[in-house]
């Protein structure tokens, strides 16, 4: 009682308001720590290929197809379980085609939902009936309730089973039930799922992703920088928008900006098509392939429209450079390093020739002064971002399921890097004579870049969160970006390549070592015996004899390359790590073709399976920071059992 005040008791009466409901709830909670601990998967850097994540979210990673293989390798054929495996991902496209080539199509609709219950029955063991329950939508819940927990084995229950089958199909809700049965065979094989940042850019179809991710029963979200300089620009930070708009036009990627979000360009097009009308723009031709289906005059729009906003972006950053002195980011004001006379530019000492000299808008004695022009195009811009009703509910998702870190079971998951110095000291940040460094100053940024979108009635504390956003995206001391300093300017207008390196931080060659791994499980309160590390963000070069797996198993590097854009150099399409009952494993995919083709040629993803640690025991629900939560549950319903026994609170309804 000592532990819990009584008006906290009282509080929590309200919900357990007798001492059968109390006495229920702790019975419930305590079998619900001896269920063998849920499977979670997790993803990096899907970075807007929605097809490729949608697969694998389908097939559990590959987890679905082995269960099949386990459960059914000697009832049927390959090409039969191959069957059941793809109906099981895409149940509403498949199961018309197989009904196609089937003599008896009641017959077939019997046993395969007949398997798809088995499958159902076995997955399902771990979880509690009213878990399993909420998963299901309610027009059939409790058919399908029933079929999972029947007796069938009983004499006079097998009639009751055999006929809902029956009747399902006399009825003509075979499509429906079959449905239903393999969306919660995908949900029952994926417990949890963690994303460890870049969902947006590179890919068309960010947009999708997060609608996917909002429909998952559980889902929690590293930020990563491609992601928070999309949220910087749900904002209204200029800065980050002019960033997202560029960056979309690099890439010819539209899709997500202006169908996924209804993002208006129109005056941004209109302002190139007028200042830069006789500029070839050839710095500025998007990165696009051949057969992307864009005309020669859509091209070079958008190389018009990308140096616009290019020209923008170098001036609304100036501006925020110049406004926080603290970031020590002077060396990338780079308009008034240029001698427009000449066309060339200084750094370092050194003069360069500029690859472009037509800047019609820039006064060089106010290099970073937006033109009337350009200001009214930012301002329309912000306009769209901030009142796009879907960009904005994509991004207080990512607020709330999301972070810029997070420890979960023992772990620590993040998407870039904790900055270090080379000896392996954390770099420390300083702000107003106070030093952040490691956990401190990850916690720092958090909250800040929260304050940036939500703190609406301060402009203030609004403008200093959404320049931490802009700062998170780009700054050499960003955990999100991790790079000395980000070549854009130079990568657009300087030949010499020397110009266009980014230095990595230290973190990224002493995360190979041991030590600094354990340094920082250390800083986070982590045990470095048993946690582990799940990082993201640089992709793992296969082909080039890279591991994922690093300081001696102590870090996981699991951006293999989902994104196409960086197949080539990874050699595979990205890493899925499986955490389950048993152990963790390590999943490499291969590029998935499409939607299309797994469907019709039931083409999966080709994945390697890499037991990295095996548990000494099966975990349970007891062992995870969510067993942890259910037993202080367990504990302050024994305090509310106590107080309601001695008479120091009554119950409030007993029936």
């Amino acid at each position: 009682m000592q532990k819990y005040p009584l008006n906290y008791l009282q509080l929590l009466a309200e919900k357990y308001p007798s001492i059968q409901a109390a006495s229920t709830a702790i019975i419930n909670f305590t079998s619900q720590l001896q269920l063998p601990k849920g499977t979670e998967h997790f993803l990096s850097d899907v970075h807007g290929e929605h097809e490729a994540l949608q697969h694998v979210l389908r097939n559990g990673a590959g987890s679905i197809w082995r269960k099949i293989d386990e459960m059914f390798a000697n009832s049927m054929s390959k090409n039969e379980r191959r069957n059941l495996a793809t109906l099981i991902y895409y149940p509403e496209e498949k199961t018309p085609l197989l009904m196609q080539s089937v003599a008896d199509k009641d017959e077939w609709c019997r046993l395969t939902l007949v398997r798809l219950v088995k499958f159902c029955r076995s997955l399902s063991a771990k979880y509690r009936r009213e878990t399993v329950r909420k998963l299901l939508p309610k027009h059939v819940a409790e058919t399908i309730e029933e079929l999972l927990y029947d007796q069938e084995g009983v004499e006079h229950k097998a009639a009751y089973y055999q006929s809902q089958i029956d009747t399902i199909v006399s009825t003509g809700s075979s499509q429906v039930f079959i449905t239903c049965l393999a969306q919660l065979v995908q949900k029952l094989a994926v417990e949890g799922l963690h994303i460890i940042g870049d969902i947006y850019d590179r890919g068309p179809g960010a947009h999708i992703i997060l609608d996917d991710l909002m429909e998952h029963h559980q889902v929690d979200i590293q930020w990563g920088n491609h992601d928070i300089l999309w949220m910087g620009a749900a904002a209204g930070s200029e800065a980050c928008i002019a960033n997202v708009i560029r960056a979309s036009l690099r890439y010819g990627n539209m899709e997500t900006l202006e169908n996924g979000y209804g993002i208006s360009i129109l005056p941004l097009a209109s302002f190139a098509l007028e200042t830069y009308k006789d500029d070839p723009c050839e710095q500025f031709i998007p990165k696009v392939s051949a057969d992307s289906g864009f005309t020669a005059q859509e091209v070079r729009l958008m190389a018009q429209m990308q140096k616009a906003m290019a020209i923008i972006q170098f001036k609304v950053e100036a501006q925020v450079i110049k406004r926080r002195p603290h970031y020590q980011m002077d060396d990338r004001l780079l308009l008034d390093k240029i001698d427009y006379e000449r066309g060339v530019i200084k750094l370092n000492g050194t003069e360069y020739p500029l690859l472009d000299t037509f800047f019609p808008t820039i006064d060089p004695k106010n290099p970073e002064v937006l033109t009337a022009e350009e200001q009214a195009v930012m301002e329309r811009l912000v306009l769209s971002f901030t009142n796009s009703k879907k960009l904005q509910q994509h991004v207080r998702y990512l607020f709330s399921t999301g972070s810029i870190y997070l420890a979960h079971d023992g772990n620590l998951l993040y998407h870039g890097c904790i900055a270090m110095n080379d000896d392996s000291e954390f770099r420390a940040f300083n702000v107003d004579g106070k030093s952040f460094a490691g956990k401190a100053f990850l916690d720092r940024v958090d909250r800040l870049a929260r304050q940036g979108y939500f703190a609406t009635d301060n402009p203030e504390q609004k403008r200093y969160g959404m320049d931490v956003m802009w700062f998170l995206w780009c700054a050499p001391m960003s955990p999100l970006f991790g790079k000395e300093k980000m070549t854009t300017f130079e990568r657009y207008f300087i030949a010499d390549k020397a110009t266009h390196a980014e230095k990595r931080n230290a973190y990224y060659a002493l995360r190979d070592t041991e030590d600094a791994a354990r340094k920082i499980l250390k800083e986070f309160g982590l045990d470095p015996d048993t946690g582990r590390i799940v990082n993201g963000h640089v992709p793992v070069k296969v082909v080039k004899g890279e591991r994922p797996i690093k300081a001696n198993g102590r870090l996981i590097v699991i951006d293999g390359g989902f994104s196409r854009a960086y197949q080539k150099q990874t050699g595979i399409a990205g890493y899925t790590l499986i955490s389950n009952s048993r152990g963790l494993l390590l999943a490499a995919h291969q590029p998935f073709e499409s939607t299309q083709k797994a469907v019709s040629e039931e083409l999966d993803i080709d994945s390697e399976m890499e037991v990295i640690h095996s548990h000494p025991f099966r975990m349970r629900v007891r062992d995870t920071d969510r067993g942890r939560e259910i037993q202080a549950q367990i504990d302050e319903l024994q305090a509310l059992l106590h107080a309601y026994r001695e008479g120091l609170i009554k119950e409030h309804s007993v029936r």
